[in-house]
């Protein structure tokens, strides 16, 4: 889709289901061969496309209570999220969120971001979590623009001979978050 027939209304997010599994695969793909393209190997991000978004694997997540929400711009999808709360600490953490190359650059990553802390404080949690590549500075510097901060540092083996080298990076949920139930209602629905 081109950037021109977007306009900068926010998009609607609903709630993925099941049947939306094959479109939320397509898109990891071809977000990732676009954004990943100067950072991981294409051997490396085969071997994580393939862990991370097959069709049994975002079933079983759905599943199991992980949130996978699906963006909408006029009629089409733009992008997607998906977030776990872990009640134990009080914590969400984001797992991915992905905007459409041709969608990028027009607030529809940052919508999904206020979406995401809307949620964090519907639900109880007080912090968002999330974990980015030291080297995707434009993703990075999306999560500070929304108040996110580096934690620190990690390496993490992820098998088949490749690691993710990643930032954690966090956004306090103050106890009296401003938002309220609505807001975290899926928007457009």
């Amino acid at each position: 889709m081109p950037a021109s027939a977007l306009s900068t209304q926010p998009p609607g997010i609903r709630r993925a289901t099941t049947a939306d599994i094959p479109l939320l695969r397509d898109m990891a793909e071809r977000t990732w061969r676009k954004s990943y393209a100067a950072i991981l190997s294409p051997a490396q991000m085969d071997y994580m496309l393939t862990r991370m978004y097959a069709l049994d694997v975002i079933a079983r997540e759905i599943a199991d209570g992980v949130i996978w929400e699906l963006a909408v711009h006029d009629e089409a999808p733009i992008g997607f999220h998906a977030c776990a709360f872990d009640s134990a600490d009080q914590s969400l953490k984001l797992h991915k969120l992905y905007v459409l190359p041709a969608a990028q650059g027009m607030g529809f990553g940052k919508a999904l971001l206020a979406r995401v802390r809307a949620l964090a404080g519907t639900l109880g949690a007080r912090k968002v979590w999330l974990q980015v590549n030291k080297n995707n500075a434009s993703a990075i510097r999306a999560y500070e623009r929304a108040g996110y901060c580096v934690e620190r540092a990690s390496v993490f083996d992820i098998g088949g001979g490749f690691v993710m080298d990643d930032f954690i990076m966090a956004l306090a949920i103050p106890a009296n978050h401003p938002f309220s139930t609505k807001d975290a209602a899926p928007m457009g629905t």
